[in-house]
């Protein structure tokens, strides 16, 4: 076998459009671009939506509801068996030892402490939020809740 032996699959390699060489060419002229306006035009692409000056689709649409999305203020999450699987009975659980027990990632955002498993151990949490039935699973077990 020789390289110049081998046959490439048909239609693997189109032959490059050669535009603006003659009308018998089928891209003479206008070179496929049609008659004046911005498609004529070198360089200027239309953003995605365009529709040529008419009010867009998204425009004409009518807004419906209410979101609160835009004013959510985000805080970690952190259940009660992941505290009771990760320290030792006795433990302060704040910030900084919640980052090195790698359960949360940054100890400036708040944190909320959720009632999901059991505790076993006495702890003192320092969290930002906690649901009701999480403090009240903490203090059974002997622990406190305290607020950062």
């Amino acid at each position: 076998m020789k390289l110049n032996e081998i046959l490439q699959l048909a239609g693997a390699k189109k032959p490059r459009k050669r535009v603006g060489r003659g009308s018998g060419s089928g891209m003479g002229k206008t070179s496929g671009r049609g008659h004046k306006g911005r498609g004529q035009r070198a360089g200027i692409t239309a953003r995605l939506g365009y529709e040529g000056g008419q009010n867009p689709l998204i425009a004409r649409s009518p807004r419906r509801g209410f979101s609160n999305y835009q004013f959510q203020k985000p805080s970690q999450i952190v259940n009660l068996c992941d505290l009771d699987a990760r320290f030792e009975d006795g433990a302060r659980v704040d910030a900084e030892a919640l980052v090195q027990a790698r359960l949360i990632h940054d100890p400036s955002v708040p944190i909320k402490v959720l009632a999901k498993g059991e505790m076993t151990k006495k702890l003192t949490v320092v969290a930002a939020k906690f649901s009701g039935q999480a403090t009240a699973k903490i203090e059974a077990a002997g622990g406190s809740c305290e607020q950062a």
